[in-house]
């Protein structure tokens, strides 16, 4: 079965609270010469978060949500990134993790594959509303003949992105939704996005806040942008 990004981030969650909850602090150094190079207690999430915002039901439509300070936000990921390192886990992992692959069916061409993911999505009212054809910027500023083809297709659902937005206001960063269609050093084509699998929000208490309206959503447009996916990797149309 296919791991997604819920997966690692609980695994870090988990990982952290027992780092929380077992730290102690170093006794000084004066007092024990055995203790002198043990490392100060890394930062954890209990300390370095700010306080929640509370539940999204009550939250006010369009209002954004106070900013993290920048040393906030260094302090997470300097508390993230060593359980994510004592994983295993390099950047290529952490970028597997969070992504949702699927390679076209051999056999098929490029533009085969990126018409049946449009063909499909108009089908379903996913409107297609930008395409970035990176490798001909790669082609003309870099003059890299070499590169494999990459293009990056952006899609939205309208009313679901409004929705999304009027409960938080910072998903814009993640909209509209990206499918990339990508060749790998084989010439294999593959299509990609940001992995939207919210199943693992069930496993937590109150789903971090999220409204069943808000989770419908979201698993709706999920659905969409699979089933676009699965058509151009088949090459169903």
């Amino acid at each position: 079965m296919q791991k997604n990004i819920a997966a690692l981030l609980c695994a870090v969650a988990v990982g952290l609270s027992a780092t929380a909850f077992a730290q102690t602090p170093a006794a000084p150094k004066s007092t024990n010469p055995y203790l002198q190079n043990v490392p100060a207690p890394t930062p954890n999430l209990f300390t370095v978060m700010p306080k929640g915002t509370g539940s999204l039901a009550g939250s006010t439509p369009w209002a954004m949500t106070p900013m993290p300070t920048a040393e906030q936000k260094r302090q997470l990921m300097k508390a993230m990134l060593p359980m994510l390192s004592n994983m295993g886990l390099n950047i290529r992992d952490v970028m597997n993790y969070m992504t949702t692959k699927y390679q076209a069916k051999a056999g098929l061409s490029f533009d085969e594959v990126v018409e049946s993911m449009t063909l499909r999505a108009n089908q379903i009212n996913l409107k297609l509303v930008g395409h970035s054809p990176m490798i001909k910027d790669i082609q003309a500023v870099l003059g890299d003949t070499t590169s494999p083809r990459m293009e990056v297709f952006h899609f939205c659902d309208i009313a679901a992105g409004r929705e999304i937005m009027r409960l938080v206001p910072e998903s814009i960063v993640y909209l509209p939704c990206r499918i990339a269609v990508m060749e790998d050093d084989k010439k294999n084509i593959w299509l990609l996005t940001l992995d939207w699998d919210m199943a693992w929000l069930d496993s937590i208490n109150g789903s971090m806040g999220i409204t069943p309206e808000l989770a419908k959503m979201a698993i709706d447009m999920r659905d969409k942008m699979d089933n676009a996916m699965r058509a151009g990797a088949n090459g169903d149309l």
